[in-house]
């Protein structure tokens, strides 16, 4: 089952498995989570990647669906990461992306058959962001905060460390008409607390997904990230009032206050028919 551009752009929950271990895809397939990421990269020591490759091409010859994080270009592994992606047109993410001409070389090296997630993680992606997300193939950015902080030099939980970073990366998608990006990774696995504060500041910042490391995080993100019943009470209340210029509660509405509660409406919808 190819993974379509459409599932792509609307997933809220992207899991991450480790190509090493091939007993946990099926367990992150069935976890609930819109997407899974086999991870050919950073969860894979250097001597297990050519196994872990293999893991996931046998996964993907059985007709699941997944995402292949490959191993940064220009890496060893890199080229035969991205040809078995390519062979069953799966969708890559590509690591420490900052470099639209090398998206562009790695969308002709795969014949255009995976499209591509680029996951910036560096200063020089985020100051490139809309280079990154206007690059030929690109669908869908991701943060990648872990490695972005260590460059940096900051906590990668620090919300402030980071704002700068992640509001250049929704801008930048939103400049390109690129769909908005999906947030890093929580790496307390059942710190709730933390998890939702990640989910709130993401989603007040323009996110509308986030990158998980462990099913116990799949539910609250998909709660979440989901439109609260007081945002779909205001959506519905400007949606009844039609296409006119008119007030609502006192306020102003507008086109683009239309849309925005469109895209309320929409989210809504799409969030109650996917199952949990």
């Amino acid at each position: 089952m190819t993974v379509s551009r459409d599932q792509i752009e609307s997933a809220c929950s992207l899991l991450f498995v480790p190509g090493d271990r091939p007993d946990r895809f099926a367990k992150a397939a069935d976890s609930g989570a819109d997407l899974i990421i086999i991870d050919l990269e950073d969860a894979v020591a250097e001597l297990d990647k050519p196994c872990a490759r293999e893991n996931a091409a046998e996964w993907l010859a059985q007709g699941h669906g997944a995402l292949i994080r490959i191993n940064p270009p220009g890496t060893p592994e890199s080229d035969a990461d991205a040809e078995m992606a390519a062979r069953y047109a799966a969708p890559v993410m590509v690591p420490k992306s900052e470099d639209s001409a090398v998206l562009a070389d790695l969308v002709r090296r795969t014949a255009g058959r995976s499209p591509l997630i680029p996951l910036v993680e560096t200063a020089a992606g985020v100051e490139r962001a809309m280079d990154v997300c206007a690059a030929a193939g690109a669908v869908r950015a991701a943060l990648g905060n872990v490695d972005l902080a260590r460059q940096l030099g900051v906590a990668h939980d620090d919300h402030l460390a980071l704002a700068y970073a992640r509001s250049k990366v929704v801008s930048a998608a939103a400049a390109a008409g690129m769909c908005p990006p999906v947030d890093g990774v929580t790496t307390g696995i059942r710190d709730l607390e933390a998890l939702t504060a990640d989910i709130a500041l993401a989603r007040r910042l323009g996110f509308t997904g986030k990158l998980c490391i462990h099913p116990f995080q799949i539910a609250p993100v998909a709660a979440h990230f989901a439109p609260s019943e007081n945002e779909q009470m205001w959506a519905r209340s400007v949606l009844a009032a039609g296409d006119s210029v008119t007030l609502v509660d006192g306020h102003m509405v507008d086109k683009p206050v239309l849309e925005r509660a469109r895209r309320i409406r929409d989210a809504a919808l799409r969030s109650s028919a996917v199952p949990r």
